[in-house]
């Protein structure tokens, strides 16, 4: 039976293409939904900007008849926007709320004995079509399965003579196993668990030892594997994309800043540093902030700031604050570091840098698509964030860009991935991050 799915305004603002997600259904637009594209094709942000490419496919399909009754698509659907007044007889719902429009469209198809399922990407709206006894569904597509999210390493047990002989000839085959591209492998001895060894894959069942050179980055040493391997990917030039996944206190920003001023100071591999974060307050919004744009950016960059003031290894008195903001400013007027909002990203080509985009899983899978293809050549890209810690409203664990790049680029040759387990910055961070 010909399914009807009622397509939420927010279904559209986080994914553009939704509406082609549906294959051989009736995909159903209510008016409501309409108008508020109409509020949002104004805004300067990616909402504004998909809600525009909505509409512009909406005006094509116009052309191929009428909309009211219902238009074909491409995939073998159709595409109809209802124009009728919403009511809802016997229920409490109150129609001048527009989600409660949006759900009439749905209750009155199911109504009339149509197999009805509601899309929205808020919660709270599915439970009120759910308590109305219509099926609901998050919009699935860009999703990832959070619990069983690669981890970009793995542990295997292995006789004694394959660890020694990793070390001894740069590279061994590991018989039996099935290896991702740049998956980390710690190998452990049958007989002693203590004799261990770290490598990477270089092939489906071949890894080599890690680099003696990536041992360390900007005076950071790592105080766990995950911690090692991931430094491994930083450092490597050969590794275009690195995902870097961790609760609180894993090290995931510092080690990525660490990295990125030894590649582009030290080794003089990129021409400069930009790091960057999305614009997502914690909480409260504080409203609009003075100042110029770099004003505003020093207040929403203040976690950068505090981890490249420790990075230079600055002793804590007044005077080496100083000299903390004098080294770093430094670093900014000679282009060597660039803090950049991520709204002023789309549109740029980035050569030659080493670019950190911290907080990623509070990106949707499109915005994490259009920064990575903002990658010219020679450029290196590290994504950082805690998936459990979402500040966006529409996203979760699963559905978020950054969960999104791990599960769809694992294995692939310039893209790495380390989900970092224990938290090293305090023991009460790490008290925080497990028990609270």
């Amino acid at each position: 039976m010909n399914k009807f799915f009622v397509v939420d305004t927010n279904v559209l603002l986080h994914n553009s293409e939704a509406i082609s997600s549906f294959s051989d259904n009736t995909v159903v637009l209510p008016m409501t939904v309409i108008e508020e594209l109409d509020k949002f094709k104004k805004n300067n942000d990616e909402l504004g900007r998909n809600a525009r490419q909505v509409i512009r496919r909406l005006d094509r399909l116009r052309k191929q008849g009428n909309l009211g009754r219902g238009v074909a698509m491409e995939n073998g659907g159709t595409l109809r926007i209802t124009v009728e007044r919403e009511t809802m007889n016997g229920t409490w719902m109150d129609l001048s709320v527009p989600d409660n429009r949006i759900i009439a469209t749905a209750y009155n198809l199911q109504e009339n004995g149509k197999r009805v399922v509601f899309v929205s990407k808020d919660i709270n709206i599915r439970l009120k079509a759910d308590a109305l006894g219509i099926e609901v569904e998050d919009f699935e597509k860009e999703k990832a399965d959070y619990d069983t999210l690669y981890t970009g390493w793995q542990q295997l047990v292995v006789p004694a003579d394959i660890i020694n002989a990793m070390y001894q000839q740069e590279e061994v085959m590991l018989e039996g196993t099935e290896l991702l591209g740049n998956e980390c492998v710690l190998l452990v001895d049958e007989t002693n668990p203590k004799h261990t060894g770290l490598g990477r894959a270089v092939g489906p069942d071949m890894i080599q030892p890690m680099n003696p050179n990536y041992e360390s980055a900007w005076k950071i040493q790592p105080r766990s594997k995950e911690q090692r391997m991931a430094l491994e990917l930083l450092l490597d030039p050969t590794v275009a994309l690195v995902t870097l996944i961790g609760q609180a206190g894993t090290g995931k920003t510092l080690l990525a800043l660490a990295a990125g001023l030894n590649a582009t100071l030290h080794d003089e591999s990129y021409d400069k540093m930009l790091v960057s974060r999305p614009v997502i307050p914690l909480g409260r919004d504080i409203g609009y902030l003075p100042g110029t744009k770099d004003d505003k950016m020093k207040l929403w960059m203040q976690p950068i700031f505090d981890n490249l003031a420790y990075l230079m290894g600055v002793p804590r008195n007044n005077d080496s604050e100083d000299s903390s903001s004098q080294a770093i400013n430094r670093l900014i007027n000679d282009e060597k570091l660039e803090l950049e909002a991520l709204t002023y990203i789309r549109g740029r080509s980035i050569s030659r840098q080493y670019v950190i985009i911290d907080e990623a899983q509070n990106l949707t899978p499109h915005e994490v698509k259009t920064i990575i293809s903002r990658a010219g050549e020679g450029t290196k890209i590290v994504m950082t964030g805690d998936p459990e810690q979402i500040d966006n409203p529409y996203l979760d664990a699963s559905s978020n860009g950054l969960s999104y790049a791990v599960e769809r680029l694992r294995g692939r040759d310039t893209c790495g991935h380390i989900t970092l387990s224990k938290s090293e910055r305090s023991h009460l961070s790490s008290l925080a991050a497990d028990y609270l």
